[in-house]
């Protein structure tokens, strides 16, 4: 967020000086903890869960900010909630009877994760302002040294990842965003002090975020134009109000309310056929689309213009009851010309037109991998971020990554889901890791547990090669690929598919690090 005359920039952390690495370190013979969990939002959570429900309690929590939440904390956005039904969006092991609605806004869901935090006494377990730069595997104790933004250290043996793709936002190279003399906001970053009513605002942007903050703010701004590079598909929401009978109802039996959480679970595995080949659903589910935009948006020119010239489904299907309408108001416009560049009193489109805003949204996404803000060293001071960003982004079963011992992560590598709830994806991936921790358990003294490097790569083949054929491989440009075209975001295929995959774990993918020389034993 900035005020009038600066340029709103994400907060990026800078890049932490590496030292040089000593001849030789002092050996640790025990962890601070046995467990180092990375970020206190949803992953982070179900994490601390499962390994309490497991008798595990040997663990910390480290958090950047001062309260727990991760993106539902950081998000305040006007309108903003949940594009998934809240009895699927919730942890399967504490269903919530109380949702106020269908799809759930910001505030109640934040307000769902401190309650079970409380419930759970999970506070206790958690290092506020402690935002993890520097991860180091120590391979002559066989354990990892965490270093925070303020230079405290800790020893875990295990780490678990659970920072999440979407915390630093990402803005658009435009030329002059140092010149607006106006408001710059970033959907992520909203400036709540901020009042928009009777200006002029420009929106940049038509993904998830943008299709919410529109309709929630065209009533009381002046004029509003969204800039539109690309249009998004948009399918109905159906949200509607939860009736006090429901609520009475989840109370007094649960099993209702799981037996809704299953509907849900296999409508959407349903729908998700479309992204995989699924001619007949593909061709019922754009109908039903296209048949939207022709019954919500009057205006033929508007309404072309809003459509998608793009395979459904090869960028994230976006749900709504009200953003198309709301082009149907007199104060809003919908710009599909290119920025060029932005002046101090406005943005000039491509086509040489001057439009005067007072106060800009950028609803442009995040910076998905944060390849600068934090270094990871593995085997032989191998770092992570850099040979990602050198060879491309990959893991195995989203968790685990070959050099990396004893680290998994939550919503790594290919295990995002365009189609149903990615707190399902994490906890499949927690039954994985909980495996994992178990085998290392029983590994000689402090060993580590390294992935088999072509296990690693013999399974991103096979991954890759499942895209052929999916709405993801149909030629349209997303930020699902990398620059090599590869997919290294979503998982081709269901989420039962991902959840029967993740309940296999395999010792033989594996192979001890001894402590004292730092080398794989077979």
């Amino acid at each position: 967020m900035a005020g009038r005359g600066r340029k709103f920039s994400a907060p990026t952390a800078p890049t932490p000086s590496t030292p040089p690495t000593p001849p030789t370190r002092e050996i640790i013979m025990k962890p601070d903890y046995e467990t180092g969990i990375i970020g206190a939002g949803f992953g982070g959570i179900i994490a601390a869960l499962k390994l309490i429900a497991s008798g595990r309690t040997s663990f910390v929590v480290f958090e950047r900010a001062s309260e727990i939440g991760g993106t539902w904390r950081d998000n305040t956005y006007p309108g903003c909630a949940c594009d998934i039904p809240s009895n699927l969006y919730s942890i399967e092991s504490e269903p919530n009877p109380d949702w106020s609605r269908r799809y759930s806004p910001q505030p109640e869901i934040l307000s769902y994760l401190k309650n079970v935090a409380v419930k759970h006494d999970l506070y206790r377990y958690i290092q506020f302002d402690s935002e993890i730069i520097r991860f180091e595997y120590i391979e002559q104790s066989g354990f990892w040294e965490l270093t925070d933004r303020n230079g405290r250290r800790t020893t875990v043996r295990l780490v678990i990842s659970a920072l999440g793709p979407f915390q630093s936002p990402k803005l658009p190279e435009i030329p002059g965003l140092d010149n607006f003399e106006g408001n710059l906001i970033h959907s992520a970053r909203w400036n709540h002090k901020v009042d928009l009513k009777g200006k002029r605002v420009a929106v940049v942007g038509t993904g998830a975020s943008a299709i919410q903050i529109v309709p929630a703010i065209a009533p009381d701004v002046a004029q509003l134009t969204v800039f539109q590079r690309t249009p998004s598909w948009v399918s109905d929401r159906y949200d509607l109000e939860s009736s006090p009978f429901y609520k009475s109802l989840y109370r007094r039996f649960p099993k209702i309310q799981r037996l809704v959480r299953r509907g849900l679970f296999r409508f959407l595995e349903f729908r998700g056929r479309l992204f995989l080949g699924n001619k007949f659903r593909y061709r019922f589910f754009k109908k039903l689309c296209l048949k939207k935009l022709e019954r919500e948006v009057v205006d033929p020119d508007v309404r072309r213009r809003l459509t998608p010239d793009y395979a459904m489904g090869c960028k994230r299907i976006v749900v709504s009851d009200d953003y198309l309408p709301t082009f149907n108001r007199t104060n809003v416009a919908l710009e599909t010309q290119g920025i060029e560049k932005l002046i101090p009193l406005g943005i000039v489109t491509k086509d040489g037109v001057a439009h005067p805003v007072d106060a800009i949204i950028f609803a442009t996404g995040f910076e998905v991998v944060d390849f600068d803000g934090i270094k990871l060293f593995g085997l032989s001071g191998r770092e992570l971020y850099g040979e990602w960003k050198q060879s491309g982004i990959a893991a195995y079963k989203g968790t685990v990554i070959s050099g990396f011992p004893n680290l998994c992560t939550l919503l790594g590598p290919n295990s995002g889901f365009g189609h149903n709830s990615v707190l399902l994806a994490m906890e499949a991936q927690m039954n994985y890791v909980m495996q994992y921790l178990a085998f290392l358990e029983r590994q000689p003294d402090n060993a580590g547990l390294d992935l088999k490097p072509e296990v690693q790569q013999s399974y991103n083949e096979a991954l890759q090669q499942k895209f052929s054929g999916t709405v993801w491989a149909s030629g349209c440009k997303s930020w699902y690929l990398d620059e090599h075209g590869n997919n290294p975001v979503i998982y081709p295929g269901l989420m039962g598919v991902f959840q029967q995959e993740t309940k296999q774990f395999n010792p033989a993918d594996y192979q001890p690090v001894s402590v004292l020389s730092g080398t794989t034993q077979f």
